[in-house]
């Protein structure tokens, strides 16, 4: 048993065992990291939006901002209960699926990160997110992923929660995986790599929230019937007011299940990015969700509002 685990399992005695087992910290020393990205003109690449490869259709030299990019809310919460829980897929089946945003979020415990969504493990390791994101963009060169990255029950100062993330980029080999530029990039600087969008003073990358780069619609509190309008209204923004990366939240809690808003709400978004009015828009930032392939074709829709 090596060290770092150890350490961890001395500081989590409240995570269950199953999820301990679990956990894989770092990368293995033989692996490589990801294959650089084809860097050939865009007529050659497939120009269909869709599939695991869906940004190959969309040429280097596109602003990230001005990219649809299908997300999901809370990415690693599958465990604790029907308020608790905003996935049913795993990181690696998400990316899969066409996501192409991850929110990660991070228990600073004895030296690692765990995943929770509030006081529950997820039986998830910050590790085990990059893995999946490493494997998956090895064998899909021409995507990108970006990462939220916040602090979640735990209240380490923001030193400490960078001390910890250092170890996991150098200490554990995954700085080759990340981009950690604090300026958006474009698709061609972003290909094949992680884009870090550090929700914590003490991360480096794109800072998650700056408003002079993003616009962000998150009232997590909002029922369903409240909530739709405003994510209607963010998306009318970004394709009227393009230039901030733009963040349009369709989870919401509202004291209530998140599969229960989640099942009145994706169907709706669906079919707005399908309507009339919205064909044609382009550059509507990151839609992230909560359980967004049981309403099927919502991951598709979403994916159809790039530049080809």
């Amino acid at each position: 048993m090596s060290v770092d685990r150890r350490g961890f399992l001395r500081g989590a005695t409240a995570l269950s065992a199953a999820g301990l087992l679990a956990y894989a910290g770092g990368a293995p020393a033989s692996a490589a990291p990801p294959a650089a990205p084809a860097r050939g003109p865009a007529r050659t690449r497939a120009r269909t939006l869709s599939g695991q490869d869906w940004l190959s259709g969309i040429a280097d030299s596109v602003p990230v901002q001005r990219l649809t990019l299908p997300g999901t809310h809370d990415s690693g919460a599958r465990h604790g209960g029907a308020y608790v829980a905003c996935q049913t897929l795993t990181i690696a089946e998400q990316l899969a699926a066409g996501i192409r945003f991850l929110d990660v979020r991070c228990r600073a415990v004895d030296g690692v990160f765990a995943i929770h969504h509030a006081a529950f493990y997820q039986k998830l390791m910050f590790g085990d997110v990059l893995i999946a994101c490493r494997d998956f963009l090895r064998a899909h060169p021409s995507e990108t992923v970006l990462m939220r990255v916040k602090q979640e029950y735990s209240e380490v100062a923001d030193a400490e929660f960078r001390k910890i993330f250092d170890v996991y980029l150098d200490g554990k080999g995954w700085r080759s995986l990340f981009r950690l530029d604090g300026t958006l990039p474009t698709l061609g600087e972003a290909r094949g790599k992680v884009v870090l969008l550090g929700d914590n003073g003490g991360l480096p990358g794109v800072r998650y929230g700056d408003g002079r780069l993003f616009d962000i619609q998150d009232d997590y509190m909002a029922e369903p019937f409240a909530k739709y309008p405003k994510i209607e209204a963010q998306f009318r923004k970004a394709a009227r007011e393009p230039g901030k990366l733009y963040m349009n939240y369709v989870s919401t809690a509202a004291l209530m299940p998140p599969v229960w808003n989640a099942n009145r709400l994706n169907p709706q978004v669906r079919a707005f990015l399908g309507s009339t009015e919205a064909q044609g828009w382009t550059g509507l930032g990151i839609v992230p969700m909560d359980f967004p392939t049981a309403t099927s074709g919502l991951i598709e829709a979403a994916i159809q509002h790039n530049p080809r």
